[in-house]
């Protein structure tokens, strides 16, 4: 195994708990505009996506089930006021052994950067609730925000990479709950791509991506890197 000299976690479903609310939230906002999905449904076609695209995608998935067209861009502003509204009241917790996790690669000399298809403000305000700080349990957050692609494209990865001058992306590691988070880690040819369980897909659906490994939860990790 190379040595993993960066570790790039999504944040929901992987390291961070919020009882699916987003996607939740995304669902509430398609039946809002007549569009009565599953979450199980939104999850397939959404999970680990820029919220935009994730919207887009379902729509796209179900339209047959449809007559009439519905505004993406209309769905996704409600989509961000009702957000809004759920994260004010949420609680919202780390995946047990994750803190200590991150301890971990930190004491090896690992970066660890959270990574996620949430807009900056949405991604802050879940930082904000868990009381990490880039420079301190965290080394940065990169979010949907910050590319011009969201995943799968490898840039929020690549920008990690640049940020802390990784050369060779053999030495990067990529944690994540959906096949989108695999697939954005194949992309970038990270060494190690990891997919967990306790998020938002199966395991059926995530061995479609051909993960490195996958772990029933995070914190199981430290004992796969340092037996």
């Amino acid at each position: 195994m190379k040595e993993i000299k960066l570790a790039v976690f999504d944040m929901a479903g992987t390291t961070v708990n919020e009882d699916n609310v987003v996607y939740k939230t995304v669902r509430q906002a398609l039946a809002k505009w007549g569009v009565d999905v599953s979450l199980k449904t939104v999850l397939e076609y959404g999970a680990g996506k820029e919220k935009y695209k994730a919207i887009m995608d379902v729509l796209e998935a179900t339209k047959a089930n449809r007559d009439e067209e519905v505004d993406a861009k209309a769905v996704h502003s409600d989509f961000k006021e009702m957000l809004k509204e759920a994260y004010a009241n949420l609680q919202v917790t780390p995946y047990d052994g994750v803190e200590q996790l991150f301890e971990i690669l930190k004491s090896h000399g690992v970066k660890v950067v959270l990574n996620t298809g949430y807009d900056r403000k949405t991604a802050q305000s879940l930082l904000d609730k868990l009381g990490w700080e880039p420079g301190k349990q965290i080394d940065a957050l990169i979010t949907a925000d910050d590319v011009v692609n969201g995943r799968p494209s490898s840039e929020m990865i690549d920008k990690a990479m640049e940020m802390f001058h990784i050369e060779g992306p053999e030495h990067v590691l990529k944690a994540g709950d959906s096949v989108i988070d695999i697939e954005e880690g194949k992309n970038a040819n990270c060494g190690i791509t990891v997919a967990v369980l306790s998020g938002a897909q199966t395991r059926e659906q995530l061995e479609t991506a051909e993960p490195t490994y996958i772990l029933t939860s995070l914190d199981a990790l430290a004992g796969v890197l340092y037996p």
